[in-house]
C-alpha cells in the first residue's frame, strides 16, 4: 500500500480548537481509493468530528479490518494509535486494546464486507459486550477490492454494474444491532455531512457501543441505474427520522420551544445551531418503536438516516465487568504480577 504524505504547510487564518490545533492537524496522508468515493467523504467528517471534540491526537485509536474501508484510518489523525487487523477481526482486537488501556478513545472502521460476513461474529460480540467504541461501518454493498461481487448487504432486486440481480437476503446492520442490545444506533449518507458529523461527535462520546451505519456510495462498481446503494438512489429515498447537532458538556445551554417549531441556539464557541423538535411518534429510546418505524420505512423504499436508538442506562463493558478505573497498561508490574506461590497454586490445576 502506498502512502503519500500532505504538505505540512498549513494557512495561518485556520480556525483553532481548545488544544490550539487547526483541521489540518487531525488529516492524515493522501487518500488512494477512487475519486469521488463516498469513503473520502466519511475520512472528512471523522476529521471535522475529532477537531470539534477537542480530542487530543495521541488519546485517539484508529482500528480496521480489511477492505477499501478499512484504509480510511490512514487517512486522518496521524498523531493517532492505529492497528489494521485481517479481515472481520477489528472488534476482537479493538476490545483487547480497550481492555488494556480505557484511557483511549475508540474508533473502528470497517465496511459491509468485513463487518457483516467473515466478521459478523466480532460484530455481534462487540455489541453484546457495549465495548466503549464508535464504530463506523462504510455500507456500499459490494466488495470493492475485489471488484465488486455483491456483500451481505446488497438489497433484493439491486443490480450490479455486470451479472444478475441480487437474490439474497441482506443483513441490515441498524436492524441487526438493535435486535442485539447496541446503546447507539445511527445510519446517516457519506453525502450529508452537516448530518453525519454530529452523529459521530455523539457516537465519540456515547459510553458504550454506538454504530453509525454511513450508506457510502462504491463509484466504481455500485454507482449505477438499478443499484440501491448508488448516490442518485440514496439521495432519492434517504429519509431524516430526526434534526439533531451535538453540543460537548459545558454550561448548561436552555432552551424552550413547541414540538414542530424550529429555534436558533448559541453555542459556547460562539456558532449557532438550528434545533427542531420532531413528531412525537418517533422515540429513539424505545426499541420496540424504533424496529417498527424501520420495518415500515424500508417497506415503502425509504432509507432511514438519523439518531435511530439510544440507551445511556446500560453499562459499558469495564463497568460490566467490574474493572478499576486505571489502565492496565499504567498499573505497575508488581501489582499485575501474581507472584511465584500464587503461579504454582494456577499451575496445579493443570497437573
Amino acid at each position: 500500500m502506498t502512502y503519500i504524505q500532505k504538505p505540512s504547510i498549513t494557512h495561518p487564518g485556520l480556525p483553532k480548537n481548545t488544544l490550539g490545533l487547526t483541521a489540518r492537524d487531525y488529516e492524515g496522508t493522501v487518500s488512494t481509493l477512487c475519486a469521488g468515493c463516498g469513503h473520502d467523504s466519511v475520512t472528512a467528517a471523522i476529521i471535522q468530528a475529532v477537531f470539534e471534540l477537542n480530542i487530543e491526537p495521541h488519546m485517539l485509536a484508529k482500528m480496521s479490518g480489511i477492505g477499501c474501508s478499512s484504509k480510511t484510518p490512514a487517512y486522518f489523525v496521524s498523531e493517532a494509535h492505529g492497528f489494521n487487523s485481517v479481515h472481520g477481526r477489528m472488534p476482537s482486537v479493538t476490545t483487547g486494546a480497550n481492555a488494556a488501556n480505557r484511557a483511549l478513545t475508540y474508533i473502528g472502521v470497517s465496511g459491509d464486507g468485513d463487518s457483516l460476513s467473515i466478521g459478523v461474529g466480532q460484530f455481534v460480540h462487540a455489541i453484546r459486550r457495549n465495548l466503549n467504541m464508535c464504530y463506523v461501518l462504510e455500507n456500499n454493498g459490494v466488495y470493492g477490492l475485489t471488484k465488486g461481487q455483491f456483500s451481505a448487504s446488497a438489497d433484493i432486486g439491486s443490480k450490479p454494474k455486470k451479472g444478475e440481480a441480487n437474490q439474497q437476503e441482506p443483513i441490515d446492520p441498524v436492524s441487526t444491532a438493535l435486535s442485539l442490545g447496541a446503546t447507539f444506533i445511527a445510519r446517516s449518507f457519506s453525502g450529508d455531512k452537516e448530518q453525519l458529523v454530529p452523529l459521530i461527535k455523539g457516537a465519540l462520546m456515547h459510553n458504550g457501543f454506538a454504530l453509525v451505519d454511513v450508506i457510502s456510495p462504491c463509484v466504481t462498481f455500485n454507482d449505477h441505474v438499478g443499484s440501491t446503494k448508488s448516490y442518485a438512489h440514496t439521495r432519492e429515498f434517504y429519509h431524516h427520522v430526526v434534526d439533531i447537532d451535538f453540543v460537548p458538556p459545558a454550561e448548561e445551554i436552555k432552551a424552550a420551544y413547541e414540538d414542530g417549531e424550529a429555534m436558533t441556539i448559541e453555542l459556547h464557541g460562539g456558532s449557532k445551531i438550528v434545533l427542531r423538535k420532531v413528531d412525537k411518534s418517533y422515540d429513539p429510546t424505545s426499541r420496540a418503536s424504533a424496529f417498527k418505524y424501520l420495518r415500515e420505512h424500508f417497506n415503502a423504499g425509504e432509507i432511514i438516516t438519523g439518531l435511530l436508538y439510544i440507551d445511556e442506562s446500560r453499562k459499558e463493558m469495564h463497568d460490566l465487568m467490574g474493572n478499576i478505573d486505571t489502565p492496565l497498561s499504567q498499573l505497575p508490574l508488581d501489582t499485575l504480577h501474581p507472584g511465584a506461590d500464587e503461579l504454582k497454586n494456577i499451575l496445579k490445576r493443570y497437573t
